[in-house]
């Protein structure tokens, strides 16, 4: 049983670890290999044409950057 709880215990500081630092930095944590660029694959799925949650996530995307890209005065 101290075994379980010494490994849990080096875990859960492990991932508060993490925690703290994209709080602090906004980065995540990022792979070595490059993912799925370095082997050709643009995108996760192979489908042609993206899916309706695609299409609204990119929608909402392109009004949020269209909204921060407008001069404003507040």
């Amino acid at each position: 049983m101290i075994y379980f709880l010494a490994t849990f215990t080096v875990f859960l500081i492990v991932v508060a670890a993490m925690a703290i630092g994209y709080i602090f930095n906004k980065k995540t944590i990022g792979g070595s290999c490059g993912g799925l660029a370095s082997v050709g694959i643009d995108k996760e799925c192979d489908c042609p044409e993206p899916c309706d949650n695609r299409k609204k996530k990119n929608a909402e995307q392109a009004r949020i950057d269209k909204l921060a890209a407008a001069q404003r005065i507040i």
